[in-house]
């Protein structure tokens, strides 16, 4: 069972920790446990507690009529905003209770909906993204556990898998060539990445997680693509980004080179001329709208 902060609470749920603490007091919405040192702490439940409370109050229940219903109750009213609601902020509350409860029934009816509803590559872009993004940035702090990151990737990746399986395979387009640094596992982005391209008519060669630079080489001479992708969010870390993006410039002097990922966006790192920070991943389908087009190979 994880354990939680007040300040964990606010960036998950979106409520500030003084209102926390003031719905804690007036309403005995939660029931803090502390350390041996006396420091407080919260868990699972509480974090379920407060996911639901906020959900309910974005949707128009006043606190003191949710801290008056109960558990099933408000799981109720959860489960019926969610299912006709198209805020992506009720939604990613959705997917959050869901990875915090492990259930792999309700996220998938949570997400083929989005899709339904949505199409799939809105519901990556406004919903999953923003998702993976605040979960990633809170694995590495600790406050959500490697058991719910990894249950949460699988399930998103599988859903990406069956989606890129989905691209007609094109025979013209640029060539993108796409990877992850050695030690960098986290294969999200890079995959829906994939699929952004491949809907676009580009073709992808894709190698994955953790990439030795030598078999990178191997491949790139192989296919000599256009363009190399890839994705830093924790390997290498910040203090090294800046010799690995130099090396990449010039070892593949003669392709584009594009990069996005937690230790480049907004690092003070200074760009080879070849090299291109894309800030966001939904900036890789802007960035391929502005590619001229190329005639199809016959």
């Amino acid at each position: 069972m994880s354990t939680y902060s007040i300040k964990d609470l606010e960036q998950l749920s979106g409520i500030k920790a003084h209102t926390l603490r003031v719905w804690e007091q007036r309403y005995s919405l939660l029931d803090p446990k502390r350390t041996e040192t006396n420091i407080r702490y919260y868990d699972d439940e509480d974090l379920k507690l407060i996911l639901n409370v906020a959900l309910l109050n974005d949707n128009g229940f006043k606190i003191s009529k949710i801290a008056s219903m109960s558990e099933e109750e408000k799981r109720e009213e959860v489960v019926k905003l969610t299912e006709r609601s198209l805020t992506h902020d009720d939604q990613i509350h959705a997917l959050t209770i869901c990875m915090i409860e492990m259930d792999e029934e309700r996220f998938d009816k949570v997400l083929s909906t989005n899709i339904l509803k949505l199409g799939f590559e809105q519901t990556m872009l406004n919903v999953i993204y923003p998702f993976m993004s605040k979960i990633g940035v809170l694995w590495q702090t600790g406050a959500v556990n490697p058991a719910q990151e990894h249950f949460i990737s699988n399930l998103v990746r599988q859903k990406l898998i069956v989606a890129i399986d989905g691209q007609v395979n094109a025979h013209g387009g640029k060539k993108f060539l796409l990877f992850l640094p050695e030690g960098e596992l986290h294969e999200i982005s890079i995959l829906f990445a994939t699929y952004i391209i491949k809907s676009k008519g580009h073709r992808v060669i894709y190698l994955g997680q953790s990439t030795p630079s030598d078999d990178l080489l191997s491949v790139y001479k192989l296919h000599e693509p256009e363009y190399l992708l890839t994705v830093i969010t924790t390997s290498p870390s910040a203090e090294y980004a800046q010799d690995y993006l130099d090396a990449l410039s010039e070892r593949f002097a003669n392709s584009n080179i594009l990069v996005t990922g937690y230790q480049v966006i907004g690092q003070d790192l200074k760009f080879p001329s070849n090299v291109k920070c894309l800030n966001y991943i939904r900036d890789i389908k802007e960035y391929l709208e502005e590619l001229e087009q190329v005639p199809q190979e016959k």
